[in-house]
């Protein structure tokens, strides 16, 4: 794992491992190195290793998720090859907190809300969606997502004020939750015919088996999104663009769609804009691309022209036990107070940089 100072275009350290590097997080205060029976938790400050969880349940697939709030830091992972169980595990203090048993089968999916006091997670099955408080982990929603066919959940990820939980798989749809519970202090309906038979139907699941009830009483998606597109792996992010709330799915293909989402009535959300990462066509907008404004210099292309400086020169030697012994610590100034916001439509990640390292250093986890 090397791991890179990106202003300034230098890397800060590397590690090796004893076996291949499956997925890496990281906050403002830890970064997590997820192997397939251990996980590697680093200072992020100084890069030292501070824990190694050893021993735990397979994880092929390197699933894991930590809260980016660096106050509390949680760490979340499978507990269990066979169960959904959740080992919920405080990265600040290095213990234990909890164990989540959170569905029958075993896990595809794990995500915490922005500030680590949610946790939302799916199974293989891909048709029940759930959500726990944090750190106590009793469940606080339960959505489904589909019932008539098994699918591999891709994405999972809340909105920055919690209000939303968007969901997309190996399907062409993408279903967002809102996050509310109902309350009794909604003014009373007259009575109706269709009320009456509401009622009646609610009051008879008490006796139904479990099962059936809880299906149930489980919500539907708010809002959906109908890809022209299926099998392809995918990732979503709900965000605020010019104080709107948007949808964002990128695809492996190398494309970037632009949904909108109304936030008070959900439905069908409607693209607005399709983005090829890869340079490979223009942007699209509402079928009108003729009189497309040039695309402006991407900051990912002007970072990589300040950088064109001799640079300090590499620094390995780092170790798993060793830590930062040579290595550059990170000022503290650089550490902002809060996440980066996407105020542009036209500011995108750095895309033609990390194409650019990798093309110069070769393949690296």
């Amino acid at each position: 794992m090397n791991v890179y100072h990106f202003k300034k275009g230098t890397e800060i350290c590397n590690y090796s491992y004893s076996s291949n590097i499956l997925s890496v997080r990281l906050n403002r205060q830890r970064l997590i190195v997820c192997l397939e029976e251990s996980i590697y938790i680093h200072n992020i400050k100084d890069m030292k290793l501070l824990k190694t969880i050893l021993d735990t349940p397979p994880n092929t697939t390197g699933l894991c998720a930590l809260s980016i709030n660096h106050s509390n830091s949680y760490l979340a992972y499978p507990g269990s090859t066979t169960v959904g169980e959740i080992v919920l595990y405080d990265g600040n203090n290095l213990k234990d907190v909890c164990l989540i048993s959170a569905h029958d089968g075993p896990l595809a999916a794990l995500a915490f809300n922005s500030t680590g006091s949610k946790l939302a997670s799916a199974s293989e099955k891909g048709t029940v969606i759930r959500v726990f408080s944090i750190p106590e982990g009793e469940k606080l929603y339960e959505f489904r997502r589909g019932m008539k066919r098994y699918v591999n959940i891709s994405s999972l990820v809340f909105s920055m004020d919690s209000q939303f939980l968007c969901a997309s798989s190996n399907t062409e749809t993408v279903h967002i939750f809102r996050l509310e519970h109902l309350t009794d202090s909604r003014p009373e309906e007259p009575p109706s015919w269709s009320g009456y038979m509401g009622k009646m139907f609610m009051a008879a699941t008490n006796y139904l088996p479990s099962q059936v009830s809880g299906m149930m009483s489980q919500d539907r998606a708010f809002a959906t999104v109908r890809l022209n597109f299926s099998g392809q792996r995918n990732v979503c992010v709900l965000s605020t663009i010019q104080k709107l709330p948007r949808l964002l799915v990128t695809t492996s293909d190398g494309h970037l769609y632009l949904y909108n989402l109304d936030p008070q009535d959900g439905g069908e959300c409607v693209l607005i804009k399709t983005h090829s990462l890869l340079g490979l066509g223009k942007t699209e907008e509402n079928k009108e691309n003729d009189l497309q404004p040039p695309v402006p210099q991407t900051y990912a292309a002007t970072v990589a022209r300040q950088s064109s400086v001799p640079s300090p020169s590499m620094m390995p030697g780092y170790s798993e036990d060793g830590g930062a012994l040579r290595g550059e610590i990170i000022p503290e100034h650089e550490f902002a107070t809060g996440p980066v916001c996407l105020d542009d439509e036209n500011e995108f990640p750095p895309i033609n940089l990390c194409r650019g390292s990798q093309t110069r250093k070769g393949k690296r986890s």
